[in-house]
This record gives structure tokens, sequence and C-alpha cells, in this order.
């Protein structure tokens, strides 16, 4: 092949290459203006690992109005590489951008860019404490990132030892899952930003969350065969936020299922989580499932089967307890998300981006 031919190739690949990255922008031309709703859901799309071809969504549920690409439409250039979760704080968004190693901060009516804080090394979630103080986890880095969101600058961190993945709040003190590999829950005091206490539970505690009477939540899906110390067996742990101890330990029945994404509903009395598989498995277990707080035991069947589907997010309106789940299809092509009533009653479906996995609920 001569020299003409090979770069005719490579230009026609790297074009083809292009249009894959932004095709979801051509297919959402909604213009961007000012989105003054009060209520509203932001869906972060993470898109393709390595491509950056990130997007972010928003989802109008009164109208059951969808706007995707809103970031690229408001803005003119990519979100990044991975659009992990994001924080609301007033009328600002903070957007987590996993690989990319930042957070791109927007103002939540125009989606307009206000700032974006660097030097982060694989920032997963964000849990703001007051005005003046969020907390910011990361999968490599074993401090958790100590940021300002009123002015936006890093001011500190808080030394775990390890990576960190999701944080809930309970008087004085944040409480942080240790995900990959690791199987602790720290305990910080938010006023002097210092590692108090650790709880050791099973294997990669991925979510948590608090309920109604005070009690933490932590879910580990147990990790999968050839890690480091081999696979556990996932479970989910009860924990008394107040004496930081175990009361139970609910383990799933084998090794087969690999459970994510724990949320609770408005009046903090019901979870709500993802059954699913590292492989392929079978497809009977898989899909939502609902427990309440007070049960003595995992829920048996399914709340909202997976039917095929590859459920990959899931949240829950904090305002009227309304569930939102993301399927990621193939992880190539667009996701679609199901939205149903607290009863499992379907109400909407519509199509976002590549891999939408976090809700944010703007209110």
């Amino acid at each position: 092949m001569n020299k003409k031919n090979t770069l005719i190739i490579k230009t026609v690949s790297a074009i083809l290459f292009l249009s894959a990255i932004y095709s979801c922008k051509q297919d959402s031309p909604e213009p961007v203006k000012e989105y003054d709703k009060s209520e509203g859901v932001f869906i972060c799309n993470e898109g393709n690992y390595t491509y950056g071809n990130a997007s972010l969504s928003f989802y109008d549920p009164e109208n059951k109005q969808i706007l995707n690409d809103i970031f690229y439409n408001a803005n003119d250039f990519p979100l990044g590489d991975v659009c992990m979760s994001a924080a609301i704080k007033d009328s600002i968004a903070f957007l987590i951008i996993n690989n990319s190693g930042k957070i791109s901060v927007i103002n939540t009516n125009t989606f307009k860019h206000i700032a974006t804080i660097s030097n982060l090394t694989s920032p997963r979630y964000m849990c703001i404490i007051s005005d003046t103080k969020a907390y910011v986890t990361d999968l490599y880095n074993t401090n958790i990132t100590v940021i300002n969101p009123s002015d936006f600058t890093i001011t500190g961190s808080v030394a775990v030892g390890k990576g960190s993945e999701q944080i809930t709040l309970y008087k004085n003190f944040a409480y942080v899952t240790g995900w990959s590999y690791n199987d602790k829950i720290y305990k910080i005091n938010t006023d002097t930003d210092i590692l108090t206490d650790s709880l050791t539970v099973t294997k990669q505690p991925n979510s948590i969350c608090l309920d109604c009477n005070n009690k933490l939540w932590v879910l580990s899906d147990g990790g999968f065969d050839g890690i480091p110390g081999g696979q556990d067996t996932a479970a989910l742990t009860k924990i008394d936020a107040e004496t930081f101890s175990i009361e139970k330990i609910f383990k799933f029945p084998s090794l087969e299922p690999s459970p994510s994404r724990l949320t609770i509903n408005a009046s903090g009395d019901t979870l709500f989580f993802i059954n699913s598989s590292w492989s392929s498995g079978e497809d009977d277990y898989k899909g939502i499932y609902k427990m309440s707080v007070n049960s003595g035991k995992l829920p048996g069947n399914s709340f909202i089967p997976a039917d095929g589907k590859l459920f990959y997010g899931l949240g829950t309106d904090p305002a009227n307890s309304d569930i939102y789940v993301s399927d990621a299809v193939d992880y190539i092509q667009r996701g679609n998300i199901y939205r149903y009533s607290s009863n499992g009653t379907i109400l909407d479906t519509f199509r976002t981006g590549i891999i939408p996995s976090f809700f944010a609920f703007k209110k």
C-alpha cells in the first residue's frame, strides 16, 4: 500500500472516530436557554472510558421533556472523560469528571460553565458539608480532597490511607465507603477534617445511605474472582450511626450477585438497589430490589425485573420517591432511562447519552 492510500485511510478513520464521539450532539439539537424551573433531574452520562465523550442531560418530569448534551450545547466544548456524578448547591452544579481528574462547575439554569476545579486524581463523588466545605472522594488518591464550594478552591485533604467512594452525613460526621479492593467504612469529623474511626465490613462497600432511624446501610458487592484476597459473598450491612457498630449483616445467597447503587426513598424507610452480576449469570434474579429498613431478611424477588435490560444507574427522587433506573444497553450506544412511581408503575421512558449512571435532583 502506498503512502497516499495510507494517508486517505487514516483520514477517513479519524473522521469516523470523531463522528462517533459527537454523535450524541447530532442526535440532540435542542437550543439552550435560561431554564428556570425549580425542579428537574440532571443525568450524568459517563461516556466511553478514554474517549472523552461524557455528556450531561436534564429531565423535566412535569412535562416529560429530556434535554441531551446540555453542557456541550451551552458551552461549545466537551465535558470530558467519564462524568461520574454530580452535586448541587443552590443554583450551582458540580460535575465530577473522573478520568479527566477535574470538577466542572455550571449554573443549573443556563447550564453555562462557571469554573473548573483541577489537579484531582480520579474523583468519584462529592458531598457538600456547608457553604464553605465539601468532600470529594477519589478512587486512587489515598486522601479525600476538601473543597470550598463557594470559591471553587481546594482547601485541604483528609488522609484515609486508601481510595474512597460514597459519602453520607450524620451530625458532624461523614461516613465514607472504601470501595475498590477495600472493606472499610471511614468516620470523619467534619469540623476538624480528621479520620476518627473505621469499621470493617464485607469486601468492596460501594454505596451507603442513612435511614429514618439513624441507621447506616452499606451495600458491598464482594468483589469478583481474581481480586487480591479473593471474592467474598455480597452483603448489606446495618450500622448504628450513633455508636458506629454493626447491628446486622444480610448476606446474599451465593457468590453470583454483585449488588450496587443503594438508595433510599423520601421518608427514609425503604431501600432500593440494583442486583446484577459481574458475569453474564442468570437473568432471573436481576433487577431493582426493594427492602424495608425494618425487614429481618433480604428480599427474595425483584421489585422491578431487569427483563433483559442492563440496569446500571439508580436514583430516587427525594421529594416524591419516584424511581429512576438507567439501562446502559451495550455500553456503546445511547442509554435508556425508566422512571417509575414508588409503587413500581412505569411513568416515562426516554433516551440520554452513553452509559447514563447518576441522577442529581434539582429542587
